[in-house]
């Protein structure tokens, strides 16, 4: 048996099992298995001490993309650059970290047909904000507008545009409207934090919301309604995804048509279930 797990806290709703084990079936690995392991900060060095040979990989959500930093033995550039991990790939006993999150991001707003924004507004400082600006830079973009509630508590995020080389202008909510004449905006917000907002961002050409449930957020709709291209969290969720099936197998022929249509149809069938 080769294993492979998603860890986070909570655990119980991540749809990365759906995904992993739909490419697993259709890909003829009989053998792996994949799981959902409640794991907060202090409980992850131990859980990572506790893996034998058999593991593969996991993948990573919150709160442990930072604090897995310092449990690894290699991290890609592009981890370090972004101060986060989302995927450990286990190899010759040893802990390689990876970041697929900014894959995903690129994958998502290409395939909705925003390659090159010219301008961006991010909203939020977090985590997902860092590799949102890591994703613009790939795309060709050299600064952007950060919008946060607290400037302070943005200071990791601003940290991790200086490595990556992002000239970053941070704002607060409060002049948000002015903020908005741009190609593309990224709400990097939870569920719900973006809705008040709304009216305001129904004139931006393109949003891509990272909220995957429930769909769609107040403010795609209004975007959506107003001709904007909307982009959800759920394609960023399913190509880092994929390219973390990649990374832990070793294979390129990974499904991703079909890892889509089983995504959403859990979301859908989580949906109707309420």
């Amino acid at each position: 048996m080769t294993r492979a797990a998603v860890l986070g806290s909570p655990i119980a709703h991540s749809l990365s099992p759906c995904l992993h084990r739909t490419a697993y079936a259709i890909m003829g690995l009989s053998g792996w298995r994949y799981d959902a392991i409640e794991c907060d900060e202090a409980r992850l060095p131990g859980l990572l001490d506790g893996m034998g040979a058999e593991w593969a990989g996991l993948s990573l959500t919150m709160p442990l993309k930072r604090a897995v930093l310092p449990l690894l033995d290699t991290v890609a550039d592009l981890a370090v650059e972004v101060g986060g991990a989302n995927t450990v790939v286990f190899r010759e006993g040893r802990r390689h970290g990876e970041n697929t999150d900014v894959y995903g991001i690129v994958r998502a707003l290409t395939e909705a047909g925003v390659a090159a924004p010219r301008s961006a507004t991010v909203l939020g400082g977090g985590a997902t904000a860092a590799s949102t600006l890591a994703a613009l830079r790939e795309m060709g973009l050299g600064e952007a507008t950060l919008v946060v509630r607290e400037p302070s508590r943005a200071a990791q995020t601003v940290q991790v545009a200086e490595r990556l080389g992002v000239a970053l202008n941070v704002e607060t909510f409060d002049k948000l409207d002015a903020l908005l004449d741009v190609d593309l905006v990224v709400s990097t917000l939870p569920s719900g934090a973006a809705d008040p907002y709304a009216a305001e961002l129904a004139r931006v050409p393109a949003l891509f919301d990272v909220v995957y449930a429930p769909w769609p957020t107040v403010a795609a709709r209004a975007v959506r309604a107003a001709g904007g291209v909307v982009v959800g969290g759920f394609p960023m969720l399913l190509h880092q995804a994929v390219r973390q099936v990649e990374l832990m197998t070793g294979r390129s022929d990974v499904p991703v048509e079909a890892m889509r249509e089983a995504g959403e149809a859990e979301l859908a069938r989580r949906a109707a279930a309420g």
